[in-house]
């Protein structure tokens, strides 16, 4: 039987969700100038805008549903300009429930949070600085905080749970894309998305989504890819990412000095080295499992050790099949260290019982703090933005509530959206990809990514219009100055030869 006596709190609660959501939608913009001196000596005007937009209840024909989030953008314009002229980039971060702040004050927006190249933890205080390497040179950049991070809410429990879902999530960033174009008068522009992690699995599925809104993209650019999550989550009966993570685990043993011989003589001859068993022997050594005969096991064995920095007993131990976390407590065990997951050039230390609980990230909880109070300084004291409601940088509650099912399935199916791009890719033939990977990464590897987008479902013709760069740092690689140039110089490089 139904408790009748939790009705009244349960309408009370909607009814309080509801007006907070009317309430930041009928908040005015908050818009500031700024301007910024790029690399190439260029200074830009910008007028910069912080805003929330709706997303409204699907209704049929021209009715216009009830409000169901408000959604947090920061938009930066160059002043002087005609807007037809200025492409526009929309764009965000991943977790699934992280806000937009690591792309946004890390490489694309005017203003950064500078932290050391090595991966290591800046001290405080945190501030923001100049960025000339800002992509605002390239485009009007247009940051969303996704549902329910940021300061982005949603108007009840129905609505909580559709858009915390990868179906849910796309439809309600459509129509925010469409909104801001409406709201702005930018249909003239051309429109470029902007994902990292999960961002490109967002992404990729947005890139198909907007053609169904009759809006063509001019690109999408993919910073650590996860379109297809069964190449990185490991799972039983999945031996797919084993086979994926082995050349970006042989990288870091490289680079933490545990490889001898040919593979560690360079990163790069060890990331050759650990393709090259991966294609030659480890697939079907997976694949046999225990068919794989005494001696064969011995051999792959003993070369797995070569390539990842671990013992051969501890190999043979694991079944020939090192995981992610397990890799993060046993490269450094000898050291009392752990390797990050983000970052895996970042350690951190073991507790002093050296056990094997993931407890924190070395490599994101070097960045995590100076950026989430370098931006709330900003939005208050530069942007003029007073909301006394927490900003959420990372959302464990999003992420732990987010439904990863697609469509009408059910059950525990792996999320996949490269089949959207790969759609998208084959409808719009002016569509370019650029994805980047650091080599760095044990949370979405560039060697997972290499897999990712080379099973794009589309012809060769059609597959030359995507492109694959790396740099030599984490998950976030713009956080390393040498990169951040590079990965400037590439997108510079990567739109121009789209004009041509």
């Amino acid at each position: 039987m139904a408790d009748d006596s939790k009705k009244p709190e349960d309408e009370a609660k909607k009814e309080r969700e509801k007006k907070a959501v009317e309430a930041r939608l009928l908040q005015p913009a908050v818009a500031s100038k700024g301007h910024v001196k790029t690399a190439r000596g260029a200074t830009l005007d910008y007028l910069a805008t912080c805003e929330y937009l709706p997303v409204v209840e699907q209704a049929f024909g021209n009715e216009r549903g009830q409000p169901q989030a408000a959604i947090f953008c920061t938009a930066y314009e160059v002043q002087g300009e005609a807007p037809a002229s200025r492409p526009v980039c929309f764009a965000f971060n991943g977790g699934p429930g992280s806000s937009s702040v690591w792309l946004h004050l890390g490489a694309l927006g005017p203003k950064r949070v500078v932290v050391p190249d090595d991966g290591s933890m800046p001290t405080p205080p945190y501030a923001v600085s100049d960025n000339p390497l800002t992509w605002l040179a390239h485009f009007d950049l247009v940051f969303i905080d996704p549902p329910h991070t940021g300061w982005s809410i949603t108007s009840g429990d129905d609505a909580r749970k559709a858009m915390l879902s990868v179906d849910g999530d796309v439809a309600a960033l459509a129509e925010v894309m469409r909104g801001w174009l409406a709201r702005h008068k930018r249909w003239g522009s051309k429109v470029y998305l902007a994902g990292e992690s999960y961002g490109t699995t967002r992404g990729a599925a947005l890139a198909d989504t907007l053609l169904n809104a009759n809006v063509a993209l001019a690109g999408v650019i993919l910073v650590s890819c996860a379109m297809d999550l069964q190449s990185v989550f490991f799972s039983p009966r999945n031996d797919l990412p084993y086979a994926t993570f082995l050349p970006a685990l042989a990288n870091v043993a490289q680079f933490h000095g545990k490889l001898k011989g040919a593979p560690g003589a360079s990163s790069q001859a060890a990331r050759e080295a650990a393709e090259a068993f991966v294609a030659e022997d480890y697939l079907r050594a997976l694949h046999a499992g225990s068919r794989l005969a005494g001696g064969e096991r011995k051999r792959i064995a003993k070369r797995m050790a070569e390539l990842t920095g671990l013992p051969v007993a501890v190999v043979e131990e694991q079944n020939l099949r090192i995981s992610d976390f397990f890799y993060f407590f046993e490269l450094l065990r000898d050291q009392g260290k752990q390797v990050g997951r983000l970052d895996a050039r970042a350690t951190g230390p073991l507790a002093a019982q050296r056990g094997r609980e993931f407890e924190f990230d070395p490599g994101i909880e070097a960045i995590a703090a100076p950026y989430g109070m370098a931006a709330l300084a900003y939005f208050g004291e530069t942007l003029g933005l007073a909301e006394p409601q927490r900003y959420e940088l990372l959302s464990e509650e999003a992420h732990k509530a987010w439904i990863w099912n697609r469509g009408e399935s059910r059950g525990n199916s792996y999320c996949s959206t490269s089949p959207d791009l790969s759609r998208a890719l084959r409808r719009n033939p002016h569509l370019r990809v650029f994805a980047a990977s650091g080599r760095y990464d044990l949370g979405t590897p560039y060697s997972a990514s290499d897999w990712s987008l080379a099973q794009l479902d589309v012809p060769a013709d059609v597959l030359a219009r995507v492109e694959h760069h790396y740099y030599d740092a984490g998950h976030m690689m713009y956080t390393r100055q040498a990169d951040l140039e590079k990965l400037e110089r590439d997108l510079a490089a990567w739109l121009q030869a789209g004009t041509s």
